[in-house]
């Protein structure tokens, strides 16, 4: 049974120990290599010279940039210094960056050279100091030489820690919340690891996704816990990633369903190149996996790696779909992972009966404990939800409907506009889809539907249209469209169906119509 480490030290500082010679870090972009022993040396010398700038345990660190290695330093050092590292998007505006900033109460911000102007003129009255890495510092910031510098090499004392961090939701629905975990479980954290299949010591994992989500973040630092060797990816480029996978034999990645759509959507000259021999555990997350899309990609690039997840910022990995069950269960995203609890509720407050939706509450050790500001979540028994409506089938696996609040009610029937997405994401000329409500004197609400053509495809809205009566009841059907070059998503690949509400509301409802 595969299991994760248990040492009475610092992580990193037993694999430094025990494999410093291996590349913990691979930076194509650079063609650089970092050994372990090399990461634990600049992890250690950031813990102290952070500590030296008069931080605490407890304390806050806001990190900022793209994955990179001194983003993988930043996150060792706030475990070994016992500080909570709060990842900021670098893809973010100055204010929504000063914003989190200030919410989250750091008292340092440690940013990349292309980030940090937007920050610099900020009235950011908690923090003391901010430290600038990969270029010269703004006015009044520090050079990440110098804070390294500053610090000795030596461990701190101290034993085995997960880090405790504080990340903010990706605010599809409003501002960001600061969700915080205080530990990772130990136990949920080994049975994972057995679960995805992953090899403590054999893992070549690569950063698909940016490392300020919680998924892609949760993911490499797991395979540095297991002595993985972290090949890193600045920015996704489909064809780029293939040939990262086929280079370097990655064995395991994280990922949300839109890359993995124009991954499969590549030139058949550029697919016939792929070699994914060496993947057995690529983890889909953030949106559901279109069955289409699981079709696809096993027809190009092969089967036998495919999991998909449910789980959230706030609630961790809660159900798992292997490989094997990947088409023999289409729309379902697992099972239960042991130790999780998982409970339907329905309108009446009761349990639901299989097969029938509710609100899906989640109970385990490895949910959050609160957001920040707001206090602790859950009832007086530890259920928490996020508003998923969800159902648990006969044999236990779950089932996303979709966020509560995103139910389109028409002539007082329920649509469900993930249903309606997972068939149009069927559809071959179909690149992404969004579904959503739209008022109507009539009915109170209409089905409008937002897609984006594969490239090279031109899209009949009459074809469409065919296509889901075949496949769809007239009241879940779209009576209105548009086409668009893209949708509006989080990096971490969640639809911002408020920022489409917002731009529909702001047009004519005319100049949606698309028949």
């Amino acid at each position: 049974m595969a299991t994760a480490p248990d040492t009475d030290v610092d992580p990193l500082t037993a694999l430094a120990a025990t494999a410093g010679q291996k590349p913990a870090v691979i930076d194509p972009d650079t063609g650089t290599r970092t050994t372990f022993a090399e990461l634990e040396d600049a992890a250690n010398r950031l813990a102290r010279g952070l500590l030296a700038l008069g931080l605490a345990p407890g304390d806050r660190i806001v990190w900022c940039g793209p994955n990179s290695l001194p983003v993988l330093t930043i996150l060792h050092a706030a475990r070994k210094a016992g500080l909570v590292a709060v990842p900021l998007s670098y893809r973010f505006t100055g204010e929504e960056m000063r914003y989190m900033i200030d919410d989250s109460g750091a008292s340092v911000v440690v940013i990349g050279a292309e980030q940090a102007p937007k920050i610099a003129d900020a009235p950011l009255p908690a923090v003391r100091h901010v430290v600038v890495y990969g270029g010269a510092p703004t006015a009044g910031a520090l050079a990440w030489d110098d804070v390294l510098a500053s610090g000795a090499p030596d461990p701190l004392p101290g034993g085995a820690s997960t880090g405790a961090a504080m990340i903010y939701t990706s605010g599809t629905t409003g501002r960001p919340k600061g969700a915080l975990r205080d530990r990772t479980d130990p136990t949920m954290t080994a049975t994972l690891v057995q679960l995805l299949r992953l090899r403590p010591g054999d893992e070549v994992h690569l950063t698909t996704g940016p490392l300020y989500h919680s998924g892609p973040l949760a993911w490499a630092s797991l395979n540095h816990l297991l002595g993985a060797t972290i090949v890193l990816m600045r920015k996704f480029d489909a064809a780029r990633w293939l040939e990262l996978v086929r280079t370097y034999r990655v064995t395991n990645t994280f990922t949300a369903p839109t890359p993995l759509k124009r991954i499969v959507a590549l030139p058949p000259e550029v697919l016939a190149r792929a070699d994914l021999s060496s993947m057995r555990s690529l983890v889909a997350n953030a949106a559901p996996v279109p069955y289409a899309l699981k079709q696809e990609m096993a027809e190009t690039l092969g089967e036998g790696f495919l999991f998909e997840v449910y789980g959230s910022t706030e609630l961790g990995v809660d159900a798992v779909l292997e490989p094997e069950d990947q088409l023999r269960k289409p729309g379902s995203c697992g099972r239960p992972v042991p130790g999780v609890e998982l409970r339907i509720v329905g309108p009446d407050g009761e349990q639901a009966a299989a097969g029938e939706p509710g609100q899906l509450y989640v109970r385990s050790a490895s949910t959050f404990s609160g957001y920040h500001g707001r206090g602790p979540e859950g009832d007086a028994e530890g259920w928490k939800s996020v508003g998923d409506v969800a159902y648990l089938d006969e044999e236990g696996y779950l089932y996303i409907c979709d966020r509560s609040g995103d139910l389109v009610i028409t002539g007082g029937m329920n649509v469900y506009p993930a249903e309606v997405e997972a068939v149009l994401h069927g559809h071959p000329d179909v690149l992404d889809a969004a579904v959503f409500g739209v008022p109507s004197a009539e009915w109170g609400q209409t089905v409008h539907a937002a897609i984006v053509p594969r490239a090279g495809r031109r899209l009949e809205i009459a074809a469409l249209e065919a296509y889901l009566a075949e496949r769809l009841a007239g009241y879940k059907r779209p009576r209105s469209w548009e086409v668009r070059e893209e949708l509006p998503r989080t990096e971490s690949g969640k639809l911002l169906k408020r920022v489409l509400r917002a731009e529909y509301d702001a047009r004519t409802g005319d100049a949606a119509q698309l028949s």
